[in-house]
């Protein structure tokens, strides 16, 4: 059996300001910025300091992308919203696609 290690989970939060700035090439100010305008926000580590995990820093390259075409932060905040909002209404149709399915009433066998 495979141990799960902190780096497995895309959800850890294991990168410092410092190395996410370093990666992407950003200013550590930009990344406290979108911090302050709640487009990403990182946890905090025992000590207070900001800390990012692979699924906030895909979602920093995606800002800056949109930054990029002009989008403002609170515009960027919006879409990212309307992601989550989306991806969950699409779980909840799933779920519930698979539970008229299992009663035997698919889609197709409205008349």
């Amino acid at each position: 059996m495979r141990v799960k290690l902190p780096m497995d989970d895309e959800h850890a939060a294991l990168f410092t300001v410092g190395q996410v700035a370093d990666m992407l090439d950003v200013q550590q100010a930009f990344l406290r910025r979108i911090d302050q305008h709640q487009v990403v926000s990182p946890r905090r580590s025992a000590g207070g300091q900001r800390r990012y995990s692979r699924h906030e820093i895909g979602r920093i390259q995606q800002v800056v992308t949109m930054m990029d075409e002009g989008m403002t932060l609170p515009a960027i905040r919006r879409i990212i919203e309307l992601q989550h909002d989306l991806a969950k209404v699409t779980r909840e149709r799933d779920e519930l696609t698979r539970r008229l399915d299992a009663l035997g009433s698919g889609p197709g066998d409205r008349a």
